[in-house]
């Protein structure tokens, strides 16, 4: 048993490296340093992986997050569940966001089916103004 133990970890730890076909994630909307009204659209996108729904771990995958003035997550870390941190867990690749007038960072974080970081790597940040 112990070694069928270390191969199912040996297994997991490798699970949410980065293949070596990922290139990264980037907003497609807004750019950078884009003036926004309140509501506005973010739409999402990631080169050299496949958007997946969280709950099963498949190599070349993931889902995307998004943080709002906020970091990107250490590699392998899992993605807090929060306001600040919301979770594209069904594949998602775009959403409408509602922020508060002013400066505001949007990290996009792509992750794993369990919602295990990829790490900066695969992040991406830009900076809205909020009308």
């Amino acid at each position: 048993m112990g070694i069928i133990r270390i191969s199912a970890v040996a297994a997991a730890a490798t699970l949410f490296s980065l293949p070596a076909s990922a290139a990264g994630v980037h907003f497609v909307s807004p750019a950078d340093g884009a003036r926004v009204p309140a509501q506005f659209q973010v739409v999402m996108a990631v080169d050299g992986m496949a958007v997946k729904p969280a709950g099963e771990l498949v190599d070349g995958t993931g889902h995307h997050h998004l943080i709002i003035d906020g970091e990107p997550i250490a590699e392998g870390a899992p993605v807090p569940a929060d306001e600040r941190h919301r979770h594209f867990g069904k594949g998602q690749t775009e959403t409408a966001l509602e922020l508060a007038p002013g400066r505001h960072t949007l990290t996009l974080q792509f992750a794993d089916g369990q919602h295990r970081s990829y790490g900066p790597a695969m992040s991406s940040t830009i900076t809205v103004v909020v009308e």
